[in-house]
């Protein structure tokens, strides 16, 4: 089925640190400078202040802000492996991609950290309808989330929303739904698109004839 206009898109939320850039990874480079350790001296995973690479609750306000403004934190993380080309293919098949972000945590330099994200999303080429930056992700509208916070999945979920678990240290501790947590960008993206095709189904919407292909009735519209 073809309709002669389609206004009504599914609508995938995407958080990025920690889900499509390498946040811990980035910071614990950093983390190695600040503390004038090796990198290989720090463990790979460390809790959500940083105490196991030596900042902690009393100095990570200050890391984090040298982080951005002095290392461009957001500019300089690398992609999640995979990342960038599977959202390039989910949104050519008709997907709205809405990145969803709580970036602005300290106060004073959210031009920084918003030019840094802009500049990153399109120097990775991700394609984006709408740019996100608030802490409470349930409050903008999507069919699905991808989201690796403990807190966002656990209040997502909460609110009856339907949440893809990029899995890493911090979040391997939760009771997931089943078939719902990835474990890398593969899996994620076989399990955005099971939802979106029923999703399309649901709507009288023809799926893809292939992943990563347009479908007839998105032809012609902006998918970025």
């Amino acid at each position: 089925m073809v309709p002669a206009e389609v206004t009504d898109r599914f609508v995938l939320a995407l958080d990025l640190d920690g889900t499509c850039a390498d946040f811990y990874g980035r910071m614990r480079e950093i983390a190695a400078e600040w503390t004038d350790t090796k990198l290989e001296d720090l463990p790979k995973d460390a809790d959500w202040e940083l105490e196991q690479w030596g900042i902690g609750q009393a100095n990570y306000r200050r890391f984090h802000r040298f982080a951005v403004t002095q290392r461009a934190l957001f500019e300089s993380m690398a992609p999640i492996k995979g990342a960038p080309q599977a959202i390039r293919r989910l949104a050519l098949e008709g997907i709205r991609v809405r990145i969803v972000t709580h970036r602005l945590v300290i106060p004073h330099f959210h031009e920084i950290a918003v030019a840094q994200t802009v500049r990153w999303l399109d120097h990775h080429g991700i394609p984006y309808w709408d740019l996100c930056f608030l802490r409470h992700k349930g409050a903008v509208g999507a069919d699905l989330y991808v989201e690796d916070s403990p807190e966002n999945i656990a209040a997502l979920a909460g609110a009856g929303k339907d949440v893809v678990v990029m899995s890493n240290f911090t979040n391997r501790h939760l009771d997931t739904e089943a078939g719902m947590r990835a474990e890398n960008w593969v899996q994620a993206e076989q399990i955005i698109r099971r939802k979106y095709y029923a999703w399309l189904d649901g709507h009288g919407l023809d799926r893809p004839v292939a992943p990563g292909s347009e479908p007839d009735w998105a032809a012609g519209t902006d998918h970025l």
